[in-house]
């Protein structure tokens, strides 16, 4: 029923048991200093647990059995000396008999190695805490009041100087107060050194205590104690960084980011970077045009690369919606234009995760709340500066551009800021843009299907002989996990992500910064008809394409996505074939060019004005006053017009040229009889209808 060195409490009290028979225990106080073995009828420690009054505990000297002192260490010397002093009594097996344990410690009295006290505390420590070798390694652990905080009174800590003069200080809590104040201002933020905050705090010190002489004052190593004292090892780390580069950088990792993807499309991780390497036109190889971004979206669970942007749209939502179409569309026609053989692979088909996630800001808004309610994708948002909350994104970021980097021109190492009389990075690209997407999407191919991971982090269930590679991973899971990719319209969920914004509407069409649209279906609704009640409202909201200004997706029902296309109307046909950002550089340039005419016109028409006032005040100053009355006035009206008129003929007679020849008209190609002069009526006047 007990069992050898188990320990029981009763009531307020702890046994061990040394040794049990078939009637009695034989146990011993661990509370009881001078405690030695007694014997206990079995049934009465039965009866107390019955009583509930005897119950079994944890040994509290259980740690021993896990000491193991280095060989012939001063440590393992006094465990074994010990034990062989104490030998005869512990392994005498009638040690709980007192006639018999007092002849034994007898015995070893008579070799005079030990003194009776010390024998009775070897034994004592021998049952108490186990009945094995290490209960006698000495408590060294115990020495010095480890981690203990000294309290100084009257006189410094410590042992008395030598070789500086004076006593030196005593550190009080005044002094540990100023410590901290140096220590958590100077040490912890701005990172100095125990020097140069120990010089801060002397200057603080003499503040506080003037007249205080120099050897008076605490010492560096006093500063340097407390501070190792105080501020544990996490402490200082934690003290030492920001928040947010402790989180990204330094915290320790406590899992992975696949054990919480379950599957094939459980989350997708997208992020951007800007590529190490200035690229060059594809028109001009003189020609640097930068750093281009790059826009990866990456399944969690196979670390497979479903959607990228190869581009020079900054960081941004435009950006990463291209790059989440293009993770939900066919990609043959990609490999075909950059002649990558597909032979000896099969892009799996695409479709919607459960979750994406992306930082915080990028994938904001109501086009994005849209597709989580009408398609269930949960969008997440990393924190602010939480870069490692994308770790698998990131590091592919990193294996990538490990294609190129090291050999390939025009790379960007280092500092970014070109020190005088330095080489200018950015007249040594030679890729061009192509060629550059031609490198990252063959990069991608071969991770995706080719490339084995050696650090992937692979679930219980996954058998040894599944390669490590992501379209393997993808097919396993598909095939073995709960199935989360969902099958969705590439194009409708396009829409659905493009930016949207109110147009206003008018006779010549939808108009959105200042391009005017027009549909059949507007056409027939009667929106555009020069009427005083036509039903069209004043603005509608319409979603654009950054990079597409021919049409726009006007949407007719309130909380529906059903859409006309509306196409760029005759009006606007100087914007046909560009881009929004191309419209609205244009419009800048036309309104600070109309900036600039309007002040040229302001000062012209000053003048004009000011001319305008010199005739009238002249003219004014030249009329005579009226000899004739107002009825004789208005009689000669019509006489004076008549001379007037006359005289402007005659102005006009002697401004005509008369040729006695008529010009001859020379036809570039001969006339045919048949022919007339082209009519251009019906374009004029064409009211739509065939």
């Amino acid at each position: 029923m007990f069992q050898v060195n188990e320990v029981v409490q009763v009531a307020d009290n702890l046994y061990r048991v040394l040794l049990t028979t078939a009637r009695h225990v034989v146990w011993i106080s661990l509370d009881d200093q001078k405690a030695f073995p007694d014997i206990v009828d079995l049934s009465q420690l039965e009866a107390l647990i019955l009583q509930e009054k005897l119950v079994r505990v944890d040994d509290p000297f259980s740690y021993v059995l896990g000491l193991q002192p280095e060989q012939d260490s001063k440590d393992a010397t006094i465990r074994d000396t010990n034990y062989r002093v104490i030998k005869p009594v512990v392994e005498d097996p009638y040690f709980y008999v007192k006639k018999v344990r007092a002849k034994r410690i007898a015995e070893i009295l008579e070799l005079g190695e030990v003194s009776r006290p010390y024998i009775y505390k070897l034994v004592r420590r021998y049952w108490q805490r186990g009945q094995v070798p290490n209960a006698l390694l000495p408590d060294y652990k115990n020495s010095g009041a480890k981690g203990q905080k000294r309290i100084a009174k009257n006189k410094k800590l410590g042992r008395p100087r030598e070789k500086m003069e004076g006593t030196g200080a005593l550190v009080d809590e005044a002094t540990e107060r100023l410590f901290r104040i140096i220590i958590d201002k100077y040490i912890l933020k701005k990172k100095f050194s125990i020097a140069k905050a120990h010089r801060k705090f002397k200057g603080l010190y003499e503040n506080i205590a003037p007249g205080v002489s120099e050897s008076e004052k605490p010492t560096k190593r006093q500063f340097s104690y407390f501070f190792n004292r105080e501020y544990t090892h996490v402490e200082r780390i934690r003290a030492g960084v920001p928040d947010s580069i402790y989180m990204k950088d330094v915290r320790p990792l406590e899992s992975t980011a696949t054990t919480q993807a379950l599957g094939p499309g459980s989350r997708y991780e997208i992020d951007a970077t800007i590529a190490d390497v200035i690229l060059v036109s594809d028109h001009d190889r003189n020609q640097p045009v930068g750093r281009p971004t790059v826009y990866l979206v990456i399944d969690v669970f196979s670390r497979f690369i479903v959607g990228w942007y190869i581009g020079f749209e900054n960081p941004s939502y435009v950006a990463a919606i291209q790059a989440l179409h293009l993770a939900l569309t066919d990609k043959n026609h990609i490999f075909r234009d950059l002649e990558i053989d597909t032979d000896n692979f099969e892009w799996p088909t695409p479709g919607l995760p459960e979750a994406i996630l992306a930082d915080r800001g990028e994938l904001l808004g109501h086009q994005i709340e849209g597709l989580e309610a009408s398609n269930k994708v949960r969008i997440e948002n990393t924190p602010p500066y939480r870069g490692d909350a994308k770790g698998i994104v990131e590091q592919r970021f990193r294996t990538l551009q490990a294609e190129f980097k090291g050999f390939v021109p025009g790379e960007v190492s280092g500092p970014t800021v070109r020190k005088r009389g330095g080489k200018n990075y950015w007249l040594d690209g030679k890729l061009t843009v192509s060629e550059f997407t031609e490198i990252i999407v063959s990069s991608i191919v071969m991770r995706n299907f080719v490339d084995p991971m050696k650090k992937y982090d692979r679930a219980k269930d996954m058998p040894a002989d599944l390669p490590s590679i992501p379209i393997h991973l993808w097919s396993w899971g598909l095939q073995n996990r709960t199935g989360r990719l969902r099958k969705a319209n590439a194009e409708a969920v396009r829409i659905a992500l493009l930016p949207r914004q109110k147009a206003s509407t008018s006779i010549q069409g939808i108009c959105l910064f200042g391009v005017y649209y027009s549909a059949p279906e507007i056409v027939e609704l009667g929106w555009l008809h020069r009427s005083g009640n036509s039903p069209r409202p004043k603005e509608v909201e319409v979603a654009y394409d950054p990079n597409f200004a021919d049409e726009v997706y006007l949407f007719h029902s309130e909380g529906n996505r059903d859409h006309w296309v509306c196409r760029i109307t005759d009006t606007s046909r100087e914007y046909r074939g560009s881009t929004f950002w191309e419209v609205w550089r244009k419009q800048k340039q036309i309104k600070i060019q109309s900036a600039k005419d309007q002040l040229e016109s302001d000062r012209i028409r000053k003048l004009h004005e000011d001319r305008i006032e010199d005739i009238i005040t002249s003219a004014i100053k030249e009329s005579p006053k009226p000899v004739a009355t107002n009825s004789e006035r208005m009689k000669g009206v019509s006489g004076a017009r008549s001379e007037q008129l006359e005289k402007e003929r005659e102005q006009r007679r002697h401004q005509v040229v008369k040729n006695e020849q008529p010009a001859k008209v020379v036809h570039l190609n001969p006339p045919d009889e048949n022919d007339d002069y082209p009519d251009f009526e019906d374009e004029l006047f064409d009211d739509g209808d065939d």
